[in-house]
């Protein structure tokens, strides 16, 4: 007579517990999470956006203490609000690192892998990717704005031409700081997706918005003109600033508007070659 075997029984379901989900049935919030969680973790997303506030918001007040006798003098040929949110336009170099490095560091170590496997719908990860980096950046770059224009206007406000919260183009520009480096953070996640490289992605990235973006001038007549405004880092950069320095750049919503197509467009070839391709 044989024995009876019996099963161990199965562990108790904690109370108020969280179901796991089901392996292809993660959800948008689950991959959300999981995202926040791999950004957060990562040493050189805390590095990179010290750097961003530090460049920000410390150019911005070293420029207006050292600037700010000479635009009150009548030698001055540039407006005091060029130079009230001047550091956003060194900040955007750690903006664009990071949103390379939050794709191009799960290629490097070979997380990808897992991440598609966990979410099989690789859009679905695109896009808690974007959520997440561009909510990052929008609150730090929004907050570096206004720590360079509290630390820089008292200098400007004792030379007597400084700036008031409802100056024109004072809150459009602090606000837009934030904007424009969340989107240009999302246009460096779609180079890194794009060239699956770090090294590749952020030189191409920097290429594009400060290089390229200055030469295309010294292509001749109309056309010239037009590649000028159209270059990424010049359409989108207008919004961040009370006064440009180039006063034929588009303005700033519309500026702003050809960024952001531009990225969205970007993105989504980048997202689709993604879907189609082994990770």
């Amino acid at each position: 007579m044989s024995a009876v075997r019996t099963e161990p029984p199965l562990p108790a379901v904690v109370t108020g517990a969280e179901p796991l989900p089901e392996v292809g049935a993660v959800g948008f919030r689950h991959a959300l999470s999981a995202e926040w969680i791999k950004l957060r973790s990562v040493r050189s997303t805390t590095w990179t956006l010290a750097s961003l506030l530090v460049l920000g918001a410390g150019l911005t007040v070293i420029i207006c203490a050292s600037s700010a006798e000479w635009l009150a003098s009548a030698e001055a040929d540039e407006s005091p609000g060029s130079f009230i949110t001047w550091g956003i336009g060194f900040a955007q170099i750690s903006a664009l690192v990071l949103g390379t490095v939050v794709v191009t560091s799960e290629y490097a170590r070979g997380m990808i892998t897992a991440t598609v496997a966990a979410v099989p719908r690789r859009g679905r990860v695109i896009a808690a990717k974007a959520v997440v980096l561009a909510g990052v950046l929008f609150v730090v770059g929004t907050v570096t704005a206004f720590a360079g224009y509290w630390g820089g206007n008292p200098f400007l406000e004792a030379e007597g031409v400084g700036f008031t919260m409802g100056d024109d183009g004072v809150l459009r520009a602090l606000f837009g700081s934030g904007l424009y480096l969340a989107v240009l953070g999302l246009f460096g996640a779609a180079l890194g997706l794009l060239l699956r490289h770090t090294a590749a992605a952020v030189t191409t990235g920097l290429a594009l918005v400060f290089v390229v973006g200055n030469l295309v001038v010294l292509v001749p007549g109309a056309t010239g003109e037009w590649l000028t405004k159209l270059m990424p880092g010049n359409a989108g950069s207008s919004i961040a600033n009370v006064t440009t320095f180039n006063p034929d750049l588009l303005d700033p919503g519309l500026g702003f508007a050809v960024f952001c197509a531009e990225t969205a467009l970007l993105l989504g070839l980048a997202t689709a070659r993604f879907i189609r391709r082994d990770a």
